[in-house]
C-alpha cells in the first residue's frame, strides 16, 4: 500500500498522485504544470510511472492543472478508466479540447520561429498532445460519480466523491483501501472552495481518515470578506469609467467568469453600477462553460436553484455581449471607455486577455482587475508584483493602467477554512500539496495532532509503515 507524488509537490500546479494497493494503481488527477518555460518542459517529461500500468484515474475537477495531462497519459499508453462527476466530465471535454488547440498552435509558432531564425538543425518541440489525442482521451471516461455514493474499483478498494465547493462538479475523494488484513482510508482534498459563494454549495468534508492529501494554495492568508470585495469591484469599475477608461478583468473560464457575471448583474440591478454599462464576455471557453453551468442544477446552492426555478438566468445582464469571433474580439479595443472586458486566461498565460492587455496596459485611464490566484512566473504575477513593463505578444508594454488585486473572489478556501476542513478529517498523517513552498511551511506549523509531510516530486510513502 503505497502513495507517491508526481505533481503539485511544493508548487501550485500539475496535481498528480498515485495510490498502489492490492495490485491496482489508482491516479488522483493528472494535471498540467503551468507558470513558465521550465514547468512547460516538465510537462513533456516522464510521469514517474508507466501510464499503461494505471488502472483508474479519479479526477477531482476540470481545471487544467488537475486534468490537463490526461490526453498525454492516453497518448503514452493508458488503457484504464477515468471516473469523475457528470459536470466535471462535461467541463473537462471543453478544457482539454481548448488545451489541445493551444498546444498545436504553440507548436506551429515554434516551428515558424525556428525557420525564421534558420535553426532548421534544431527541431522545435512538438505539441505535447493534439486534438486527436484529446478526443481519444474521452473514450476512457467511464462511470460517473455522484456525491456521497460509493464506487467499487476492485475487491477491497472503494472510492467516494464529496462536494468540494470549488467549481462546478468539483470533489474531494475518499478511498477505502484493503490489502491483506490491513485497512486504511485516505482522503484527497482536490481544490477546496471558499464558503458562502454564489452558485455552488459549500464544501462538505469527507469522514475522518488515516491519511489526508490536501491543497494549501491560500494556507498562509485570509480572504477579504465577500461583501467588501464586491464593493471594491464596483468601485474600481466606477472610478475607471469616470476616467473614461475600460476595465480588463483576466478571468478563469470556469467558475470565476460565471461568478463575476452574477455580481455584475446584481450591481446593475441594484444601481451600484451604471445601467448602460457594456460587458464583453470575450472567452469562447467561458461562454461554453456558462452553458454547461446552466445544465447542471444538481450542483447549485439553494439561491441559484431558486433563480433558475423562476426562469431567471443569473448569468445574463442587459448589455452583455457574447464574443466568440476573433475579429469581434479585436474590435472591442476600438471602444475608448465605459466597457468591462472579461477575457481568459486568469493568469494571463495565453488567450485573448493578452491582446486586451497589450492595448490597455499602457493607458493610464484603464484599469486591470485581478480576481484570482497568479502563480509565480506568470504574466499576471509580474503585473501584480509591480513590474514597470512586461512583455506581451513579443512586445514590451509599459504598465501604466491602474492595477487592482481583489482576493476575496477566490474559489479556493483560505487559511481558516482549510484548517476547519482538516480538523474534521482528524487524520494522523497529513500530506501537503498544491501550494508554494513557503505557504506549505507556514500552514504545516498551524496543524495539530497530525504528522505533517511535505513530499518532494517522485517521493513514495509506504502507508502501512507510517
Amino acid at each position: 500500500m503505497h502513495l507517491s507524488f508526481h505533481g503539485a509537490d511544493r508548487n501550485v500546479t500539475g496535481s498528480c498522485h498515485l495510490i498502489q494497493c492490492a495490485g491496482k494503481k489508482i491516479l488522483i488527477d493528472c494535471g498540467l504544470f503551468q507558470g513558465g518555460r521550465a514547468l512547460s518542459e516538465e510537462n513533456a517529461e516522464d510521469f514517474g510511472f508507466h501510464p499503461w500500468e494505471i488502472d483508474f484515474v479519479l479526477l477531482t475537477h476540470a481545471h487544467l492543472d488537475h486534468c490537463g495531462r490526461l490526453p498525454l497519459l492516453v497518448k503514452r499508453g493508458f488503457k484504464g478508466e477515468i471516473i469523475t462527476t457528470s459536470a466535471s466530465k462535461d467541463l473537462a471535454r471543453l478544457v482539454l479540447l481548448d488545451s489541445a488547440h493551444l498546444q498545436e498552435s504553440e507548436a506551429r509558432s515554434r516551428e515558424k520561429r525556428s525557420r525564421r531564425q534558420r535553426h532548421e538543425h534544431e527541431a522545435p518541440a512538438p505539441a505535447l498532445y493534439t486534438l486527436y489525442d484529446a478526443t481519444r482521451c474521452f473514450d476512457f471516461f467511464g462511470r460517473v460519480a455522484e456525491y456521497q455514493q460509493g464506487i467499487p474499483l476492485a475487491e477491497g478498494i472503494n472510492a467516494c466523491f464529496y462536494d468540494a465547493g470549488h467549481i462546478l462538479g468539483s470533489a474531494s475523494v475518499a478511498l477505502e483501501l484493503e490489502e491483506g488484513d490491513h485497512r486504511r482510508r485516505i482522503v484527497f482534498s482536490g481544490d477546496l472552495g471558499s464558503d458562502g459563494r454564489v452558485i455552488l454549495r459549500d464544501a462538505e468534508p469527507p469522514p475522518p481518515a488515516d491519511f489526508v492529501v490536501m491543497e494549501t494554495t491560500y494556507g498562509d492568508r485570509l480572504h477579504r470578506s465577500l461583501a467588501s470585495s464586491i464593493e471594491e469591484l464596483y468601485t474600481s469599475i466606477n472610478t475607471c469609467f469616470a476616467r473614461n477608461g475600460n476595465v480588463i478583468i483576466p478571468s478563469f473560464a470556469l467558475e470565476r467568469a460565471q461568478e463575476l457575471l452574477w455580481y455584475l448583474r446584481e450591481g446593475v440591478e441594484s444601481g451600484a453600477l451604471p445601467a448602460g454599462m457594456h460587458v464583453f464576455l470575450d472567452s469562447p471557453m467561458a461562454i461554453s462553460a456558462t452553458e454547461i453551468y446552466r445544465h447542471h442544477p444538481e450542483c447549485y446552492d439553494e439561491q441559484s436553484a431558486q433563480l433558475f426555478a423562476h426562469q431567471r438566468d443569473p448569468f445574463t445582464l442587459a448589455n452583455l455581449h457574447i464574443v466568440r469571433d476573433l475579429n469581434d474580439s479585436m474590435a472591442i479595443n476600438q471602444i475608448k471607455g465605459g466597457a468591462v472586458i472579461l477575457a481568459g486566461s486568469g493568469m494571463c498565460t495565453g488567450g485573448r486577455v493578452q491582446h486586451h492587455l497589450k492595448h490597455h496596459l499602457w493607458d493610464r485611464n484603464s484599469s486591470v482587475v485581478f480576481v484570482g490566484f497568479a502563480s509565480k512566473g506568470t504574466l499576471a504575477r509580474q503585473i501584480i508584483d509591480g513590474q514597470r513593463s512586461v512583455r506581451i505578444l513579443g512586445e514590451e508594454v509599459a504598465v501604466n493602467a491602474q492595477i487592482h488585486t481583489i482576493n476575496g473572489f477566490s474559489a479556493h478556501a483560505d487559511r481558516d477554512e482549510l484548517l476547519a476542513w482538516h480538523h474534521h478529517i482528524q487524520a494522523p498523517h497529513t500530506f501537503l500539496v498544491h501550494g508554494e513552498d513557503e505557504v506549505m511551511q507556514h500552514f504545516a506549523g498551524l496543524l495539530q495532532n497530525t504528522k505533517v509531510h511535505l513530499p518532494q516530486q517522485g517521493e513514495c510513502f509506504d502507508l502501512l509503515a507510517l
